[in-house]
Order: C-alpha cells, then sequence, then structure tokens
C-alpha cells in the first residue's frame, strides 16, 4: 500500500482559484501509477473543473481506460494543458474548454462544443466548484453567495439539460458532491448547501432519467489535497488538512478517481441515484 503526505503541510497561500503547480506535497493525481484496464473504451466524456485536482486524476484515469475527454476549466490555462499532455499520452484526444461556468452561455456551448468535436457525450462529470471559508456568517456577500450557487449547483442543472438530447442510452452523470452535504462545515456554509443541494438534485435526476437509460450519481469526498484548498483556506487550515479524519490525512485526488471509473463503465449498470463516500473512514448517512 502506498504512504501518501500527512499534515503538517507548509503554508503556501493562493489566489482563487488556485494553481496545482505551486501545491506542496503536489498532489498526486495518477499521472505515475493509475493503470486503465479498458472499461471505457471509445467513450466520451465531459468533465468540469478538470484542469487540476479531482477532475485532472478522472480525466487521466478515463484516457486510459479508453475515453476521449473534454475538458472544461475556469483560465487555469497551464494546469490543464498539463492534463490534456497526459490524455494525449495516454493515446486519447483531448479537447480544452475554458470559460466560467456561473455563465449560462458558456454552460451551453461547452455542451455544443463537445458534442461538436465528438459527436455525443457518453459521461457527464459535474466536478467543478467554488469555495470561500468564512469565521461569521455576517461576513458572507450576497455576491458571493449567488456566484456560488451558479456555478456548485446552477450550471450542473444547465449543464445536464443542454446534455440530455445528445447523451445515448446507457449513458452516465457523476456529480460531485461532497461530505459537506451530511456533516456541514460552518464556515463553509454557502458550499455545503450547495453540496446538499447536489446530492438531493442527483437522487431526484436519477428517476427522472431511468426511462432514458441514463444513470445519474454523485461522489462525496471528504477532504481531498487540491488547489481548493490553500485558495480558499486559511493558513491553520491548510497546514492541519485532513489530520482530524480518521486517516489522519487528507486523499489524494488519485484516491477518488476510481469511484468515477466505475459509475462512468458499463458494469454499473443498475446503479443510479447514489451517493458514494470517500471521506477515509469518516461514515456518512
Amino acid at each position: 500500500m502506498r504512504e501518501y503526505p500527512k499534515p503538517p503541510f507548509p503554508s503556501q497561500p493562493q489566489s482563487v482559484p488556485g494553481s496545482q503547480r505551486k501545491m506542496e506535497p503536489y498532489p498526486d493525481c495518477g499521472e505515475q501509477s493509475y493503470v486503465g484496464h479498458g472499461r471505457l473504451d471509445g467513450k466520451i466524456a465531459l468533465i468540469t473543473g478538470a484542469d487540476s485536482g479531482i477532475g485532472r486524476a478522472v480525466a487521466i484515469a478515463y484516457a486510459r481506460e479508453g475515453a476521449d475527454v473534454a475538458i472544461a476549466y475556469l483560465d487555469e490555462h497551464e494546469d490543464a494543458q498539463e492534463t490534456a499532455r497526459w490524455v494525449e499520452a495516454a493515446g486519447r484526444q483531448c479537447l480544452l474548454l475554458p470559460g466560467d461556468l456561473a455563465h449560462k452561455e458558456h454552460c451551453y456551448d461547452l455542451v455544443d462544443k463537445t458534442v461538436a468535436q465528438f459527436g455525443r457525450i457518453d459521461i457527464l462529470v459535474n466536478n467543478a466548484a467554488f469555495q470561500m471559508a468564512h469565521e461569521n456568517f455576517e461576513d458572507i456577500s450576497d455576491d458571493e453567495w449567488v456566484m456560488t450557487f451558479n456555478v456548485n449547483i446552477t450550471a450542473i442543472f444547465r449543464i445536464c439539460q443542454r446534455a440530455l438530447s445528445s447523451m445515448p442510452k446507457g449513458g452516465s452523470i457523476i456529480n460531485t458532491s461532497s461530505v459537506n452535504a451530511d456533516d456541514p462545515s460552518a464556515k463553509l456554509l454557502p458550499y455545503a448547501t450547495t453540496k446538499g443541494a447536489i446530492a438531493n438534485f442527483t437522487a431526484g435526476l436519477a428517476q427522472q432519467l431511468a426511462d432514458k437509460g441514463i444513470r445519474v450519481n454523485s461522489v462525496a469526498p471528504g477532504p481531498i489535497w487540491t488547489p481548493l484548498i490553500p485558495a480558499t483556506m486559511p493558513d491553520e487550515a491548510v497546514k492541519n488538512f485532513g489530520a482530524a479524519y480518521p486517516m489522519g490525512r487528507p486523499g489524494q485526488p488519485v484516491e477518488v478517481a476510481p469511484i468515477y471509473v466505475l459509475l462512468g463503465s458499463d458494469e454499473a449498470s443498475y446503479i443510479s441515484g447514489s451517493l458514494y463516500a470517500v471521506t477515509g473512514g469518516k461514515p456518512i448517512l
């Protein structure tokens, strides 16, 4: 079993949305370790937030499992190009789609461009998210609250609705929720609220789309070492990130990717409407 880094971690403040290139220790997205087995041969995947972190790990895993990948991201161009390099090294095509998911037209545009390039979408992974930490409820601005909802949940609604006509029977939608859906952090109130909404949206949409042969599931990661952490949390929280969880450390993005592979594959043909925890030993209900 591989040993992964444990806190304490060094101070490393970043501006939002953060860059994986600047993180210490560098997150493991499976660049050197993930081995594919053809479980997604010939599939087309659209992944939001795939420039770094969980999204990058999923993109690398999908490519090595045989899928072509469209990568949606905000403006972290160097990180996104690094992800694309790994996808293409696996012999798969990669489409880069920069832009802000808070804008409705961009949500539609990234779906349309993916379909124009690849003809369809077999797997849709809604993974992009925004968060900020606040000690006091009064410090949350109205603009931040609205933006968090626009990026984290409204964009998922828009992208799913736009993609539906281009998803064949057997398609899979996978939404990234969080342990915060079950155990909300008071300091991450807007983010935690959207993650609960994602879990509910997923469970309801799975029932709506069952007769179309499209499965919908969500993944609830615990503390995962991604650029969002140093970019949105205070130094002390970054230093001890993941220490309070049973495994005593944060998870690495590569440790989350396998559940996305399963849920995107035909092996999960009877799995829909479920929430899967990847939390380092912390149970969720």
